[in-house]
């Protein structure tokens, strides 16, 4: 079979069976090409191979067909062109490890947003740690809330890669008339701004619970905004990498959406739950509880000025009153409505 854009068939790996992994293999299946799902969970796997359908993510949404799904890596990897990871940031390394000369010689693409505890390495420089030199890398990130995807709602993401030719094959393999894949050489700012972004929605979903109006969260989703650019500014990243989908697109759908996993648990604890309350109802892994906890050790630090992240870890770590907290906030020192800078 012939993919539907007339690009050639790829083989397709992907790593992760949670709801952006299936979404991608669905993609990638109705695009017409090889598309094998590694899961850990037996059942989650009878479920896409005979039902064709992830009860546990995406309930009431039938994927492709053609997809095979299996918990054993080896037999998932083998003969891969293309390998896309979307697994929990805590275990991607291991998972990494796991797989190791499988992925010689292949794409390999994170599509995972958040930042390891204690090294602050992103995905792409575990995969850089861990890999051969030989390994071609990319990220791919966006505002992709899946369920949206997989109903078929116009989509757009990105995919960064100092590989040119990696980034034609990754938009080619994807590009479909509701998912459209544009390109960005800052993978180190397009990683960033996926994972920083979590922590922003926590804010807005804790917001929502609060019933903050429109005036409300305008200022949130802009100051966030704010607060992202300078820190990943201090860290090397171009600054107007956060204008694009992966920056302000990524940051107003997780910000405003309550399919947002980051979002529920900030409606959630803006609600009065406690932080296991909030990620026990959600059922799978919010990463800006643990990017929060990175970013706000790290922007001490390097002396960055971050009241919003600040703010949220008083309040979920430290014990702060959500009310008298977010007066305080108010009073904070002024700065510049504007703050991207130019090195």
């Amino acid at each position: 079979m012939t993919p539907s854009n007339g690009s050639r068939q790829y083989t397709i790996a992907i790593l992760g069976g949670g709801s952006f992994g299936t979404a991608l293999s669905d993609i990638s299946a109705n695009n017409g090409h090889r598309v094998r799902l590694w899961m850990r969970s037996p059942e989650q796997v009878q479920g896409i191979n005979n039902d064709h359908e992830n009860h546990r993510y995406l309930p009431g949404f039938t994927i492709h067909p053609s997809i095979c799904a299996s918990t054993d890596l080896e037999e998932v990897l083998i003969g891969a062109d293309i390998v896309l990871i979307a697994i929990p940031s805590k275990s991607f390394r291991s998972v990494v490890k796991q797989a190791g000369n499988l992925l010689q010689d292949k794409i390999v693409v994170s599509t995972t947003k958040g930042i390891e505890p204690v090294t602050f390495d992103l995905m792409s420089e575990i995969l850089r740690e861990e890999l051969s030199t030989d390994i071609r890398i990319g990220v791919l990130s966006g505002p992709n809330l899946a369920k949206e995807i997989v109903a078929r709602v116009v989509t757009a993401s990105v995919i960064a890669s100092d590989d040119d030719d990696l980034c034609e094959i990754i938009q080619g393999v994807l590009h479909c008339d509701y998912f459209r894949v544009y390109s960005n050489h800052d993978v180190y700012g397009v990683e960033l701004a996926g994972a920083l972004k979590n922590i922003y929605a926590i804010v807005t979903g804790m917001g929502a619970a609060m019933k903050m109006g429109e005036n409300t969260k305008s200022m949130l989703i802009t100051r966030s905004l704010a607060e992202m650019s300078r820190f990943a500014v201090k860290l090397g990243a171009n600054p107007l990498t956060f204008l694009g989908l992966a920056g302000v697109g990524d940051l107003i759908a997780t910000c405003t959406s309550s399919l947002s996993r980051n979002f529920q648990v900030g409606y959630a604890l803006g609600q009065g739950k406690t932080l296991e309350e909030a990620e026990a109802s959600l059922g799978q892994v919010a990463e800006g509880v643990n990017t929060l906890c990175q970013v706000h050790q790290k922007a001490e630090e390097l002396g960055v000025y971050m009241p919003l992240a600040d703010g949220l870890h008083k309040i979920i770590f430290e014990g702060y009153d959500v009310q008298q907290l977010v007066k305080s906030m108010m009073m904070k020192e002024l700065r510049t409505d504007v703050e991207f800078m130019v090195r």
